[in-house]
């Protein structure tokens, strides 16, 4: 399990900007220990424990890039046409054989290996063959229509860096390097709680004054995007003594805890005060609309995040608080959220020195994708990101937007 110590972040203040939680995370919490090994088609999205440095070069030799007629190009003239004698013909995955002599010229197909003493390849296309002998132009650059041993790969260079979160590129490229298996780090066991008198378990009853809960079910599909092993905690009840007794025992069997709700100044939320008195807690709100209300605290030695208990604040605070942390447990590089550049269709007022996130609807433009804001604007609103496909992110700083100025927006096909 995690074993952080209580004062691992030390930070004093009250409000917490998203680059400062962002920096103490990337700084302070060390990837667990521990790796396993994975077999190729077992990769994917894990975080890769060890650097890859190729053990041959890749390709492991001088091939032809195309179909064609492989020469040695001192045999070509700078000008006019040469005719050169067809001496043989290689495929991909035969042997190369027989040096190839001056005046000759060899059939290859695309993948099979230069004959020595050959350098350059003509593409068949532009080659003439009349009774067995080629009539090549002049003008082809020594070396042209070829792959050199290497060129993707020298042997011994650093293929994939430790901390890579595999995609099916690096497993594509892992394999070509003849890697069956690969060292990964461990997935972090992630226990996530939602809290509340006033919730229920979707296909439960429900009460007369409760509602289903969604929180759990959102953070859970959450974490199923990322290299961990996701486990559901179920619903704590508002009492305090429960919430301490909870977060005490799970923090023992797991790398890291989730709530959402109780984490604010309220007569019920106990998250915040079990967290202080099971541990330490390292701060309590983010300069962040929607969810400012977010504890983060060490119980036991392993962190404890409460993010809000509206849902869409909720989700917002697990992308810029959860997710890093999560990542970092499993030892993968920093991952920015995706961004990019797209023009505002709306109008906008905010206060300063808050980043604040609005759901927009992209849609093409003649230039940039166009942004246009969802009305609904509640932190509450689930059928908001529904109805939505991507946040615009207004800096600190931003205190108002005009239509036809630039934003940044994170797509959510990319972030969830």
């Amino acid at each position: 399990m995690a074993q952080l110590s209580d004062d691992c972040f030390a930070f004093g203040g009250a409000l917490l900007s998203v680059e400062a939680a962002a920096a103490l995370i990337a700084e302070r919490v060390p990837p667990l220990a521990g790796w396993e090994l994975v077999p190729l088609a077992a990769a994917r999205g894990r975080v890769l424990a060890e650097d890859l440095r190729a053990p041959h070069p890749l390709p492991p030799f001088f091939n032809s890039a195309v179909d064609g007629y492989a020469f040695r190009h001192a045999d070509l003239p700078a000008e006019g046409e040469i005719r050169l004698r067809l001496a043989g013909r290689l495929a991909a995955g035969q042997a190369a054989g027989a040096p190839l002599v001056a005046g000759t010229a060899c059939r290859i197909l695309t993948g099979a290996p230069m004959p020595p003493g050959a350098d350059t390849v003509m593409m068949q296309e532009d080659v003439r063959l009349e009774g067995g002998v080629l009539h090549l132009p002049s003008g082809l650059k020594r070396g042209a229509n070829c792959r050199p041993a290497g060129e993707d790969v020298p042997q011994g260079a650093l293929a994939l860096a430790a901390g890579t979160r595999l995609n099916p590129a690096h497993v594509g490229l892992a394999a070509a390097l003849g890697q069956p298996a690969l060292a990964v780090h461990r997935r972090p066991r992630i226990g996530v709680f939602s809290t509340g008198d006033e919730l229920a378990t979707p296909g439960g009853r429900l009460g007369p004054a409760q509602t289903f809960d969604s929180n759990r079910f959102s953070l859970l599909a959450l974490l199923a995007g990322l290299p961990v092993e996701p486990v559901d905690l179920g619903i704590l009840p508002d009492r305090a003594e429960a919430t301490a007794a909870a977060l005490h025992q799970a923090a023992a069997t797991h790398d890291m805890l989730l709530t959402s709700g109780g984490v604010s100044a309220g007569e019920e939320d106990h998250v915040r005060g079990a967290i202080e008195g099971q541990g330490r807690l390292v701060f309590w709100r983010l300069a962040l609309k929607p969810g400012r209300p977010a504890a983060m605290g060490i119980v036991r030695g392993t962190p404890v995040l409460g993010l809000p208990g509206n849902p869409v604040a909720a989700i917002v605070t697990f992308l810029h608080l959860a997710r890093p942390l999560a990542l970092r447990l499993c030892g993968a590089m920093p991952e920015p959220l995706p961004r990019f550049v797209a023009e505002a269709a709306f109008s906008h007022r905010k206060k300063p020195g808050r980043r604040e996130y609005v759901r927009v609807t992209l849609a093409p433009g003649p230039g940039l994708p166009v942004a246009r804001k969802d009305p609904r604007e509640g932190a509450g609103l689930l059928s908001s990101l529904t109805g939505s496909n991507a946040f615009a992110e207004l800096p600190e700083a931003c205190t108002v937007v005009v239509p036809g100025e630039r934003v940044t927006v994170l797509p959510f096909a990319a972030i969830f």
